[in-house]
């Protein structure tokens, strides 16, 4: 009854807004510029949304940095649901983890838990994970920087911070008078109203909104599996005079889950026995949950002070809070393990709250002499506050994993009370940072471009102790034709994260650089309509540090623990080839090793790097005949081999909260590579009604998102299906 009631308020919402609204026959000019949205966005326009994480008014072309932009266009023919379904589209960026479906964390370029921002602003700050869950409704495009951001993003404190970032740009009004009415059903019991509402308030066109909402409501594969969720996301834009406009949005998500722990490996971590569970068995208990409620606010504006000069402000605040009561599983014998676990039942919380201030003074094909100069200057200010409240575990029973598993819970386990842990259950940490920037784009001639950065950054740790850091970035831009950039760039990002530790052998660890050389080729062809670029890059960093321990046990101190060196090629082609032809494909190859190192073993990669990865998308349209409305896509994605741990030689984290983490001297096992096919079929009419429908890893391909040493290894799904319907108004 719910979902019949849930579906109703969407459907009848739109059709009563719609109702209010005198309505057109036609679409405005605007209108039609807008359904002309290539899968990288607009043409020949900046991809909303990207002067956040660039801080510059240049289209991706003409940036020094890999970037990489996925329109709303390609979340609806692909039916995206994750950052994951949109993101594999990039060469070169594939999910590190899933955490039993809690969580979206990434990886680009050998970089685990790139920071993945909403509208500028991470949600999740931890520095292992920076991934968080999103509602694709809501979503205007995926913007990804590939390698260091640092001249933008200031200090990089979290694992994949050198590793790029990933910006969620939300929906906001376009000025237009328009509803899209939608609902999608699927494998496993999904179902999934839509409504994407947008008007214009006043004859003049100054002020208009937008609302977007989801409700979602599926099974799994596996038993006992469930999901529930309500988004929402209401914006306004006001342009009170035409040099002026202010833009203010909110973006919630109420999200319940069932944690999924996956499969186990049923041996140490340097055999690969991976247990092929039978698709309905889950190891966990049926009462789990994880509950997760993320809220996110934006002002932006932005003010015309010339043709040439504009000012630029934007706040951003997040609030990110999980309650996550789950099944962990332990090998009974860690030395040998086998078929049998320890099952306890688990609580974890957490509460990220965030904030952003940016001020930017941005000027734009300004000239000095001979030299054209598109340039920014701003500051911005950050504050990170989280607060972890850990719990003990509760013992609950053993298993034999490839017996039948009883799912409910005991009798005697309370799942609602659990007792801290005796030492700092709850901690807080709070970290304001003060950046101060400056970028300028030189433009000598038609063929010459030079780009110069430099950033200073202020970090004010909860500790009372103050860091800064000074990060540079520049490159030179040749054009030997209009259309194509041939470039060459060096930027850094510091990790003051560790820099306080004291080392073993005196003194403190200091702060970890990583060093960035880039070059590539960016082209536009067919009148914009297709991009090729080409990014070679060869990144390094130093002064890494590894805790100390004396029998598995923490000592406090540090030793440092040597360099690892990334090397690689990224090849993306995105656009249309012909007409009705759209393609999206790319190939990825990263060769990471740690080097100098008496911690790690020379030469070996970081957890979970595949050297390769490419992915590849078609998509054919028919605009006449019989067949008009009619369009046929499919895409098949490779994700390589992987380590599932760090190759050790002188410690182990296993006795410091892994679970499954090799010992010294393992060589961890790399997890299966694996290839899946998808494939899309849609048909529009003209009268705005339309359908897909989404064929998903149509061969049945068996692979895994893990995270193995924190006990996950969680399994893509298998062959599944979904139908959407949508009405346009």
């Amino acid at each position: 009854m719910n979902k019949y009631i849930t579906t109703s308020f969407f459907v009848l919402g739109g059709l009563m807004v719609n109702a209010q609204t005198k309505k057109t026959d036609t679409l405005s000019s605007k209108d039609k510029e807008i359904e002309q949205v290539e899968l990288f966005g607009e043409r020949k326009k900046q991809p909303e949304g990207l002067e956040v994480i660039t801080r510059l008014p240049l289209k991706t072309r003409d940036q020094i940095q890999s970037i990489s932009v996925i329109s709303y266009k390609v979340i609806e023919d692909l039916g995206g649901l994750t950052v994951t379904d949109v993101a594999k589209n990039i060469p070169g960026v594939t999910q590190f983890g899933s955490y039993g479906g809690t969580r979206e964390s990434m990886s680009i370029r050998g970089y685990r838990g790139v920071p993945v921002l909403k509208n500028g602003v991470q949600l999740d700050s931890d520095f292992r994970t920076a991934g968080m869950l999103t509602d694709m409704q809501g979503v205007e495009s995926i913007q990804v920087i590939k390698g260091s951001a640092a001249v933008t993003q200031g200090i990089g404190d979290g694992l994949g911070s050198a590793g790029g970032v990933i910006n969620v740009v939300t929906k906001v009004p376009k000025f237009i008078n328009q509803t899209n009415v939608g609902f999608r059903y699927g494998s496993w019991d999904f179902y999934r109203p839509t409504l994407d509402f947008q008007r214009v308030l006043d004859s003049k066109g100054r002020v208009a909104v937008r609302f977007n909402g989801a409700y979602q409501n599926s099974n799994s594969f596996r038993r006992f599996i469930n999901t529930e969720r309500i988004y929402v996301n209401p914006s306004i834009a006001i342009r009170p005079d035409d040099k002026t406009e202010i833009v203010m949005e909110m973006d919630y998500m109420h999200n319940n889950t069932t944690p999924d722990r996956g499969t186990v490996n049923l041996a140490k971590g340097d055999v690969e026995a991976i247990y092929n569970m039978p698709g309905r068995k889950f190891l966990g208990f049926s009462s789990d949950n994880a509950k997760t409620e993320t809220f996110n606010f934006s002002t932006t504006v932005s003010r015309k002070l010339t043709d040439k000069l504009k000012l630029r402000a934007a706040f951003i605040s997040s609030s990110y809070q999980s309650e996550i009561i789950g099944a962990a599983l332990a090998p009974v014998d860690r030395n040998n393990p086998n078929q049998y676990r320890n099952r306890t039942l688990t609580r974890s919380d957490r509460e990220d709250l965030n904030k952003v201030f940016q001020f930017d003074f941005i000027g734009a094909d300004v000239m000095t002499g001979f030299m054209k100069h598109t340039f920014q200057v701003g500051f911005d200010w950050k504050e990170s506050n989280v607060t972890t409240t850990s719990y003990k575990s509760k013992n609950v029973d053993r298993i034999n994993v490839l017996e039948d598993i009883n799912n409910a819970l005991p009798g005697n386990i309370d799942a609602k009370n659990f007792d801290l842990i005796d030492k700092n259950p709850i901690i807080n940490t709070k970290t304001p940072t003060v950046g101060l920037m400056a970028q300028d784009v030189i433009t000598f001639n038609r063929y010459i471009k030079a780009h110069l950065g430099i950033r200073y950054s202020r970090l004010n740790g909860s500790d009372k102790e103050t860091s800064y850091a000074w990060n540079p970035s520049f490159g030179i831009m040749l054009s030997p034709i209009e259309n194509v950039n041939v470039f060459g760039s060096y930027t850094s990002t510091t990790s003051l994260r560790s820099s306080n530790n004291v080392l073993a052998s005196g003194g403190t660890v200091g702060a970890s650089t990583t060093k960035q050389w880039e070059a590539g080729i960016k082209s536009d062809w067919l009148n914009e309509r297709l991009r090729f670029n080409v990014t070679l890059f060869d990144i390094k960093t130093d002064n890494l540090s590894y805790e100390v321990l004396t029998n598995g046990n923490s000592t406090g101190t540090y030793a440092l623990a040597g360099n690892l060196k990334r090397r690689g090629v990224e090849v993306e082609l995105i656009g249309k080839i012909l007409p009705n032809l759209q393609v999206m494909t790319g190939w990825a190859y990263v060769d990471a090793q740690y080097k100098d190192s008496p911690s790690f073993v020379n030469g070996s990669a970081p957890i979970n790097t595949p050297k390769h990865s490419a992915n590849a998308w078609l998509n054919y349209r028919f605009n006449q005949g019989i067949l008009e409305g009619l369009d046929v896509g499919a895409g098949i994605y490779y994700v390589g081999k992987r380590p599932v741990d760090d190759y050790k030689q002188t410690y182990s984290n296993a006795a410091n909260g892994h679970v499954n983490g090799t010992l010294p001297g393992e060589k961890p096992f790399k997890m299966p590579d694996y290839t899946t096919v998808d494939a899309q079929l849609g048909y529009a009419l003209k009268n705005g009604f339309g359908v897909r429908v989404f064929f998903n890893n149509i061969f049945d391909r068996v692979g895994y998102s893990s995270y193995f040493r924190g006990g996950y290894i969680d399994q893509i799904q298998p062959r599944n299906f979904a139908v959407q319907l949508n009405y346009k108004f």
